[in-house]
């Protein structure tokens, strides 16, 4: 007999994120509430990968709780697990260093994540880059969205061969991209030519 899938633990997970992120709203031209995004993020995880494993779905809709939030690993610990906290962990940048930094990081740590980070990244790219694509923040110049495109291009080339749907779902994007905005995604073998390549850094 198959254990039963825990929806109370998702429920909770999502009312944990909405409560952790109350008041922050997203880049886009709308305003849009931020926690929209971490539930977007579950719902690709879900719809397009396929993903069925309640531990992975929990760390996506908490992916930016510790990252942007007042939220200590020990509050996700103790109501969601050492599992959970440890993708959770993961996937959350470093505040405290430069941008630029952050983003080199992430593209040379994408290849030592855990599966479940993995499958965290591609859908928190594929939902990114598809608001940068339909939805920039008005400020965003031309440039900065194709870098941002780019720049989650790079991170997903080290990543490839995780999740075949939601890498098809991504590359259609870029394929869109390529066409509305007019540029050329670049092979990952010139991220040492970009401004978060390995190359840069200090």
């Amino acid at each position: 007999m198959s254990q039963a899938f825990p929806l109370d633990r998702i429920l909770e997970a999502a009312i944990f994120a909405a409560r952790k992120h109350q008041g922050h709203v997203r880049k886009d031209d709308l305003g849009s509430p931020y926690i929209t995004h971490p539930l977007q993020v579950a719902r690709v995880l879900w719809d397009i990968g396929g993903v069925r494993d309640p531990q992975t779905l929990i760390a996506a809709i908490l992916h930016d709780t510790i990252e942007d939030t007042r939220t200590t690993p020990a509050e996700v610990r103790e109501a969601f697990g050492e599992q959970v906290l440890e993708v959770v962990l993961e996937v959350s940048d470093d505040k405290s260093l430069e941008k630029m930094t952050r983003k080199r990081l992430q593209v040379e740590h994408a290849p030592q994540l855990s599966k479940s980070a993995r499958l965290i990244k591609l859908g928190d790219k594929l939902v990114n880059c598809r608001d940068i694509l339909e939805n920039p923040p008005s400020d965003w110049t031309m440039t900065r969205r194709k870098n941002y495109i780019q720049w989650g291009a790079d991170v997903i080339a080290q990543i490839r061969g995780t999740n075949a749907p939601l890498e098809s779902a991504f590359d259609r994007m870029l394929a869109e991209a390529e066409i509305q905005l007019s540029f050329s995604i670049q092979a990952f073998e010139t991220v040492e030519n970009r401004p978060w390549g390995p190359s840069n850094k200090k």
